[in-house]
Parts: structure tokens; sequence; C-alpha cells
């Protein structure tokens, strides 16, 4: 079941045409774990100039989608929240921290934390993961 977790990243990111398009790149991988990072620009600004909502929760579904594939089994997300707890800026620099919680054979639990380059807490995200074919 377990297998090379930056092997897993880097085959999915090869097909990841979101993650690429909106600039993330991945920093630190382990079995349930992922590290990713996006840098807010102009194009994600929403009306009040801050980073719109919907950039915050792809950054944080990624960064969980790589920590609940990392292990070598296929899994998507079954539910998932987002808490926004403060704006993000155009050129912010946007750390994104996977960690299953639980991991069982069919189903995980993994929390995700977006933090900025000055380490203050932007968001907060918790998904369910459903591995695809578990034996």
């Amino acid at each position: 079941m377990h297998s090379d977790p930056w092997q897993q990243a880097r085959e999915m990111y090869a097909r990841d045409n979101c993650a690429r398009a909106l600039g993330i790149e991945i920093v630190e991988m382990d079995d349930g774990y992922a590290t990713l990072t996006m840098t807010v620009t102009e194009t994600m600004l929403n009306g009040h100039g801050t980073c719109h909502g919907g950039q915050l929760f792809a950054l944080a579904d990624t960064a969980f989608a790589y920590a609940c594939n990392s292990q070598g089994v296929a899994a998507v997300a079954a539910g998932c929240s987002i808490d926004f707890l403060r704006p993000a800026q155009a050129g912010d620099v946007l750390t994104a921290t996977a960690r299953a919680r639980h991991q069982g054979r069919r189903t995980g639990v993994y929390d995700i934390e977006i933090i900025n380059q000055q380490a203050k807490a932007v968001a907060l995200f918790r998904g369910r993961a459903h591995r695809l074919n578990a034996g």
C-alpha cells in the first residue's frame, strides 16, 4: 500500500493542470502529509481587493489531494469545509500544510492550514477522503 510520496506527487502534478495554472508548487511530501505554496496574483483578487475565497479553497483542496493520495492508493474528496480567518493580499506567499488526522482502509480525515509569509493563519480546511478500490 505504501509507496514513495514524492513519486506519487510528481506523477499527480504532471496531470494537475489546475495546480500548475494557479502556480501551486509542492514543497514537502510524506505519508499523509503535504506542504504546497501559492503566490497570490492580481487575477486572484475579488471585488474587495483581497484573495478570492475560491482561490484559497483551491490551494487547501490541492494540499488535501496530495496528502490523501501520498500512500499509493487513489483517493478523492468525500466532503470538506473551510473557515476563512484573515484576508490574503496580492503578492502574499501562502503555504498550505495538510496532515492526516485519521486514515482508515477506505476513509480518512485531513486538516489543512493555510498561512501567509508572516506565519499568520489565513484559513483552516478539513477534508474527508474516500479511497477508490480500497481492498
